[in-house]
């Protein structure tokens, strides 16, 4: 019996083992290629970002809605959709703009995310822009309606309050340190798939919108996939912080074609804080009409390359015709931050409050020179019209001018000093009236030559032709500026 009781339990074991063996978990296999894992992320962040629905009444559609044709509202839905990716028809915005800029069927439908826990909520101006009813929904199904504490349309920022404490809340990184290459990540509900995510690089930033309403944003670029619901959203980088807003697509169809832009969370931040002390959002201003500096016009403007921006008009009674900036300078950098390209100083300037005081380092005359300016805010920079013009008989010339001379008060009015300038009476060249030349305008210099009178006007333009450029420096009520064109 001694002998059988080992043998048994052998044949038991053994029997048991394969059962034994396969009630034993496998060994998960290793990945065979390191690729990112966003689920941590996702886990801890989802929980902030929300869906957002606003009700636009028929009026607010009207004026939200692009220019031009109109669709009927019985259309199906099929052929609204089709009308408006292959023709540009309203509902389905082209290159550049939010995925869902023009609402459809009173309903827009955008992303947006908590900024902290007593309730505030961050998404973009387009998709609350008109609402009359805004409803926020959470990750866990709750449902609140809104108040709009104010929105800003040249950040296409909005600030959302809803009557909860307790929530979840982004935490705000520094989108300044984002680089070219740098992983991040978008949550929103495109196409109304709430919490939908998605990933991608960073693909530049600093980029100028096509939108000039919205030089102030120096947007960051990716290549995250971006559509229609998925405006207001955060974009984040790889710690969980919110660098972002989702706001623009670049696309032929109105869909996601690989380019996507964000909206600074810096520039949002701003906006919030000005939104939740005065309900608007103020913005400094140099009052300067702004381009690239073309490598045609180096050995001109005394530069060894193509940067800063040029100045080819400046506003009248603006803060850079007070500090003494004039159209021809090129501004190469703003309180010593060197200026790259014309897209740069807008949104370094719209940064400041007005009222702040600035050193702009210009290029004139082929030297630098530092010139103190003091900002104004946005809609300031204005003028008054000039007054009525002395009848005179107009002289006639190459270029389709007829001009003749101001006097004393027409000067004043204009803020020109004696011997400055002729008055445009009548356009008659084609070429002039194209390039935007009108009567009232005054003429201060043709090419590199000062004109203050009619005979000046006439020594200048006399030996010009067809085909021959001219470039002119204009004077109007609103601003002072160059004007080029080629005669025919």
């Amino acid at each position: 019996m001694k002998s059988l009781f080992p043998r048994a339990l052998l044949l038991a074991l053994a029997l048991a083992s394969p059962v034994l063996m396969a009630q034993a978990p496998a060994a998960e296999p290793a990945p065979m290629v390191n690729l990112p894992d966003f689920t941590r992320l996702v886990e801890a962040t989802g929980p902030a970002v929300v869906n957002i629905e606003a009700s636009i009444p028929r009026a607010a559609r009207g004026a939200a809605a692009q220019s031009g044709p109109q669709l009927p509202e019985d259309m199906p839905e099929e052929l609204q959709e089709y009308f408006r990716r292959h023709f540009g028809l309203p509902g389905m915005p082209g290159p550049p703009g939010g995925p869902d800029r023009a609402p459809r069927r009173g309903t827009s439908q955008g992303s947006g995310f908590v900024i902290s826990a007593d309730g505030y909520v961050l998404t973009n101006h387009h998709v609350v822009n008109g609402a009359d009813r805004i409803i926020v929904r959470l990750s866990d199904r709750r449902e609140f309606e809104a108040t709009l504490v104010g929105s800003d349309p040249l950040s296409d920022v909005a600030l959302l309050k809803v009557g909860a404490r307790g929530l979840p809340v982004l935490r705000v990184g520094d989108s300044r340190r984002l680089k070219p290459g740098q992983w991040v990540l978008a949550i929103g509900s495109p196409f109304g798939f709430e919490h939908s995510v998605t990933a991608g690089v960073v693909s530049g930033v600093g980029r100028r919108s096509a939108d000039p309403s919205q030089q102030y944003v120096p947007f960051i670029q990716t290549d995250v996939a971006i559509n229609r619901g998925n405006s207001g959203g955060p974009l984040l980088n790889t710690r969980g912080e919110v660098v972002g807003i989702n706001s623009q697509i670049f696309s032929n169809s109105g869909g996601y074609m690989g380019v996507s832009f964000a909206i600074p969370i810096e520039v949002a931040m701003n906006a919030v804080r000005q939104l939740r002390e005065t309900g608007r959002v103020e913005r400094g201003q140099l009052g300067v009409r702004i381009r690239d500096v073309s490598r045609d016009q180096l050995a001109e403007l005394g530069l060894d390359r193509p940067a800063g921006a040029f100045v080819d008009g400046v506003e009248n009674g603006s803060a850079a015709a007070r500090a003494g900036i004039r159209p021809g300078d090129v501004i190469t950098a703003f309180n010593g931050r060197e200026i790259g390209g014309s897209s740069e100083l807008p949104p370094i300037v719209g940064a400041l409050p007005p009222g702040t005081r600035a050193t702009v380092t210009v290029q004139r005359d082929g030297k630098p020179r530092e010139i103190v300016v003091t900002l104004m805010a946005l809609a300031m920079a204005q003028a008054p019209a000039p007054a009525d013009a002395p009848a005179q008989a107009p002289a006639a010339n190459p270029i389709g001018l007829e001009v003749e001379a101001l006097d004393a008060a027409a000067r004043s009015a204009m803020g020109l000093q004696a011997g400055e300038g002729v008055l445009v009476a009548r356009v008659s060249g084609l070429a002039a009236r194209q390039a935007g030349l009108s009567p009232g305008d005054v003429v201060l210099r043709v090419g590199r030559r000062d004109v203050g009178s009619v005979a000046d006007f006439r020594a200048a333009t006399q030996d010009l032709k067809a085909g021959d450029e001219v470039r002119l420096l204009v004077r109007n009520a609103r601003s002072t500026g160059f004007v080029s064109f080629v005669l025919r």
